[in-house]
């Protein structure tokens, strides 16, 4: 019994050696793995701001029962289908000063109200949309300002425009108000009641396609800054507008170049986002200027222009615009012109209030092209 119990206690201690042993070897284990893990299941990357942790991920996914959402798919719109092609056009009054003594106009019209726009009407309706500037209040007030020429179109005689494919227009110009606010007023409305879009520089407008892009459109008045449309621009992009159109009633009348004005006011429009600008009012052509990658057409002087018998100059254009969008039809991505040089008269001299266009090649042609600044290469 005593050497046993020798025995025993002798065991035990080999044990208890052990057990120390094994404690001190599972100690230097764990210091190694917490080492391990610090250096090798971490990565830090670094950046000029800040350290970003970038912790392990498992590598066998949690056991879940929600299936993963598909992602919603992008439609992309084929090469034709991402093109929205838009007709340009300057300063159209259909119909004579309110105070003449002969009401020419409205006797060469007659009940036609498809004379006006006959020589280019299947141009405008070949395109997505068609914008002129529509430089005469529609109302049948009589109340006036006492300016030197004041206009006022039968709002019957918007039909002049819808059979012709001319789908908006803008009226922020210096005719706008001939008939006061209330004329104004009736303007919209009757503008409204024919379907045809508009804007000024207090209301932008949207024009819908027919594969569903959105243009959105501004007008702005001489004496409009590009500053004074900014939430306007903004608000047409919330409501999804893919094409910003700024429409420009600026400049002097009866000069060829662009005032200093002119530039300050479409520049900052198109360092703001518009897509296009297009000016009218000088009465005369001016250059097409590419800003930033986007066109600027300062002046396209008039087009349908009642108001005046006698015309000093009859170079007029319809400049076609095709918006290139991207694959989702939500942003313009570049832009492709086509020129056609008119005539705001079929007949010289005088003003039979019927444009037409000017012969290929010939000496009006490259006239209006010169004008322009603009070459037969240039797209």
């Amino acid at each position: 019994m005593k050497h046993s119990g020798v025995f025993d206690r002798f065991k035990m201690r080999v044990a208890l050696i052990a057990v120390v042993a094994l404690s001190v070897v599972m100690a230097g284990c764990a210091g190694d793995t917490a080492e391990s893990a610090s250096s090798e299941g971490t990565d830090v990357e670094q950046s000029a701001h800040t350290t970003v942790v970038l912790e392990t991920v498992a590598t066998e996914p949690p056991v879940t029962n929600t299936p993963t959402p598909s992602p919603t798919p992008v439609p992309t719109l084929t090469p034709e289908q991402r093109t929205v092609t838009v007709s340009f056009a300057g300063d159209c009054t259909l119909t004579q000063d309110y105070r003449a003594s002969v009401n020419k106009f409205d006797s060469t019209i007659g009940d036609d109200m498809e004379y006006c726009f006959k020589n280019c009407a299947e141009l405008f309706k070949s395109d997505d949309m068609t914008l002129i500037n529509l430089e005469n209040p529609v109302t049948e007030r009589t109340s006036h300002k006492n300016n030197q020429y004041i206009f006022r179109m039968k709002p019957e005689n918007l039909e002049m425009l819808t059979v012709a494919g001319i789908e908006s227009v803008n009226i922020a110009n210096n005719h706008t108000m001939d008939f006061l606010q209330e004329g104004l007023e009736d303007t919209r409305k009757n503008l409204d009641e024919n379907e045809i879009i508009w804007s000024d520089d207090k209301n932008g407008a949207i024009f819908t396609t027919s594969r569903g892009i959105k243009i959105g459109m501004v007008g702005l008045g001489n004496d409009t800054s590009a500053s004074q449309v900014y939430k306007i621009i903004d608000k047409l992009r919330e409501d999804g507008a893919a094409i910003i159109i700024a429409s420009c009633h600026f400049g002097q009348e009866g000069v060829y170049e662009p005032t200093d004005r002119q530039k300050k006011v479409a520049h900052e429009l198109i360092d703001y986002g518009v897509d296009i600008v297009v000016g009218t009012h000088p009465h005369r052509l001016q250059p097409i200027e590419k800003y930033n990658g986007h066109y600027i057409f300062y002046s396209l002087s008039n087009f349908c222009f009642g108001g005046n018998y006698s015309l000093s100059d009859p170079d007029s254009v319809i400049i076609q615009c095709d918006f290139i969008m991207d694959g989702s039809g939500t942003k313009c991505v570049d832009y492709r012109l086509r020129i056609y040089p008119y005539s705001q008269t079929s007949t010289r001299p005088g003003n039979d209030f019927c444009p037409k266009p000017y012969a290929w090649e010939s000496e009006e042609y490259f006239r209006v092209m010169s004008r322009l600044n603009w070459a037969q290469g240039d797209e």
